[in-house]
């Protein structure tokens, strides 16, 4: 490929959006997950399966279980994505926050049912 067809990708792919919002990672025998919240879903997905893989995730119990069971016993689903509001004016980082907590209440991904922290635990 030659360097201006590169160049062009790489300037179509910075411009191309990115769908932002609320994931979850299950596995399928217990139903344990864990929900988080990134402004590259599809990145992230990526990102995990890369990291617990090479088993550098800093999620140590599913990073555990991951190990035991194999990558084969885990979904990765997205539960909502975010769509901007008509008028433009929002705050990503707020509003990925915002859902993240809907979802982490819903869900209640905590101790025997997930491998998220409860609140107040970091």
């Amino acid at each position: 490929m030659d360097k201006e067809k590169k160049k062009a990708l790489a300037a179509e792919y910075v411009q191309t959006a990115r769908p932002a919002g609320v994931y979850r990672v299950v596995h399928e025998a217990s139903g344990k997950s864990f929900v988080g919240t990134t402004a590259d879903l599809n990145a992230m997905r990526n990102r995990l399966d890369f990291e617990l893989n090479m088993g550098s995730s800093m999620k140590k119990a599913l990073l555990a279980d991951w190990r035991k069971y194999g990558a084969d016993a885990f979904r990765y689903e997205v539960l909502e994505t975010f769509k901007p509001p008509e008028n433009g004016q929002y705050n990503l980082m707020k509003e990925l926050e915002r859902m993240e907590a809907e979802w982490l209440e819903r869900l209640q991904p905590y101790g025997d049912q997930g491998y998220n922290r409860p609140p107040n635990q970091g």
